[in-house]
């Protein structure tokens, strides 16, 4: 089995998600769209149907932000409409989420809050845990009619489930690491606007990252065994 991975940018790799999908079998292939300092980027995107899954991650930007992503994007969700059409699985987490919405027929906007930190969701699912679940973003996925909501806050979609496609907004396959180096990255002032603080993301991280690690792992399968089959 072969699942594709699309890390838009370095500091936003597949973390949890592809360690367990390597342990699930499959073989793994990331490709990277932007390179350090850039956000054009021309690197073509493989064709889905040569895979049994693709999975698109994170990025600062948010889809509609054609102005700094302009170059791919596009390119990107004519890319997840063919894996659509051909019936392959994808698992989208938060940028990947939104892109998934796009080519589902939805759309993507701004949120009325940040969502910064860990939070517990409104559950629609008994295999998914309600969290906590570790969140990083300003925007939110306005669903088309047919999918299924499963999971939200009082402003977001959290979780979604569109025939054998399903994004979440967070981020289950964070690391401790990856964690830091997004806080490091970021002015203390940043995260004042937004009502935290770097260092209160990472001792919670200390606090729940080996819980959600386990959930992380059950809602990873839950895909791979109900949505993905």
């Amino acid at each position: 089995m072969r699942a594709l991975i699309i890390q838009h940018e370095p500091d936003g790799p597949p973390g949890l998600l592809s360690r367990h999908l390597a342990q699930r079998g499959y073989r793994v292939d990331i490709v990277q769209i932007m390179q350090p300092g850039s956000t054009h980027s021309e690197i073509p995107f493989p064709d889905p149907r040569s895979y049994d899954l693709v999975a698109p991650m994170g990025a600062v930007a948010g889809v509609y932000d054609h102005h700094l992503i302009g170059s791919w994007i596009h390119r990107e969700v004519a890319m997840l409409q063919l894996a659509l059409a051909a019936g392959v699985p994808m698992f989208g987490i938060c940028f990947g989420a939104q892109a998934i919405t796009m080519a589902l027929g939805g759309h993507v906007e701004p949120s009325p809050s940040y969502e910064i930190g860990w939070y517990t969701y409104e559950l629609q699912h008994p295999r998914i845990a309600a969290g906590p679940w570790f969140t990083w973003h300003g925007d939110r996925c306005l669903l088309p009619a047919g999918a299924t909501e499963l999971a939200r806050t009082t402003h977001c979609t959290q979780l979604f489930r569109e025939g054998r496609a399903a994004g979440v907004q967070f981020h289950p396959e964070v690391t401790r690491e990856m964690v830091a180096g997004w806080v490091s990255k970021c002015p203390p002032d940043y995260f004042v606007e937004r009502g935290t603080t770097g260092a209160a993301l990472i001792a919670a991280f200390d606090e729940f990252g080996e819980l959600a690690a386990k959930q992380a792992t059950e809602l990873f399968d839950w895909f791979l065994d109900d949505v993905a089959r």
